[in-house]
C-alpha cells in the first residue's frame, strides 16, 4: 500500500513538472536564449580585447622600430592614435614616448594628455600616481605653488609608493624659491616616514645637513 501511494506522488510530482514546463516553456526558451547571447557576447569581447591589444602592440612595436631607423613620418599622429585608444599599457607607453623624445614640445599638448592618462585611463593604481609625480615633475620648471601642490597632492597625500618622490620635488621647488622653511617642512616629511628606502632617507638628511645647518 505505502509502495502504491509512493507510485503516485511520484506520478504527481512529475505530472506537475511537465505541466509547469508546458505552461513556461516560452519563459524558459527566452531565458536559454538571453543566457546563450550573454556568454557569446561575453566571450566575444573578451576575444575582441585579446585581439585589439595584439593590433596595439604591433603598432607601437612598429612606430618604436621606424623611429630607431630613422623613418619617422607620421609617427606622432600615428601615437597620438594609440594614446586616444585608452589603453591601460599601449596609451602610457605612447605618451611616454613621445615625451621622452621630444617628439611634443607644447606644455598645453603635454598637459592633456596627462589628464586624459590620469582621469580617462583604468590605470593600475601605482601607475597611475607615477603620472601625477611624471606630471608634477615637468610642471615644476614653470608651475606656481599652488598648481603644483594640485597636481601632487593625490599622491602627497596617500600611501603610495611614489609619495617621497613627490614631497622631495616639492621640497626642492620650495628650495628654488628660496622658502627653505617650507622646503625643511617637506623634507623632514620623508624623514618621517616609516616606509621610505633607507638610500632616500639619508639622501634627505644629507641635504638637510647641507641646506639647514645654520
Amino acid at each position: 500500500m505505502d509502495e502504491e501511494i509512493e507510485i503516485i506522488n511520484t506520478n504527481t510530482r512529475i505530472e506537475k513538472l511537465k505541466n509547469f514546463l508546458i505552461s513556461k516553456r516560452k519563459q524558459l526558451i527566452t531565458s536559454l536564449i538571453l543566457i546563450i547571447l550573454i556568454l557569446i557576447t561575453f566571450f566575444g569581447y573578451q576575444e575582441f580585447k585579446s585581439s585589439s591589444k595584439e593590433k596595439l602592440a604591433d603598432k607601437f612595436n612598429l612606430i618604436v622600430t621606424n623611429f630607431e631607423t630613422g623613418k619617422q613620418e607620421n609617427i606622432n599622429n600615428n601615437l597620438i592614435e594609440i594614446i586616444n585608444t585608452k589603453d591601460k599599457t599601449y596609451s602610457p607607453l605612447a605618451f611616454f614616448f613621445l615625451l621622452d623624445n621630444d617628439l611634443i614640445t607644447s606644455s598645453n599638448e603635454i598637459n592633456t594628455y596627462f589628464d586624459l592618462l590620469i582621469n580617462d585611463v583604468s590605470l593600475d593604481k601605482e601607475i597611475k600616481n607615477l603620472t601625477i609625480y611624471k606630471k608634477g615633475l615637468f610642471n615644476s620648471d614653470f608651475a606656481q605653488e599652488n598648481e603644483l601642490l594640485n597636481i601632487l597632492n593625490p599622491v602627497i597625500k596617500s600611501e603610495s609608493i611614489w609619495k617621497p618622490q613627490a614631497l622631495y620635488l616639492m621640497a626642492e621647488f620650495y628650495l628654488s624659491k628660496k622658502q627653505k622653511q617650507k622646503s625643511k617642512e617637506f623634507f623632514n616629511q620623508i624623514v618621517e616616514m616609516e616606509n621610505v628606502s633607507p638610500k632616500v632617507k639619508l639622501e634627505v638628511q644629507r641635504r638637510l645637513r647641507s641646506n639647514f645647518s645654520d
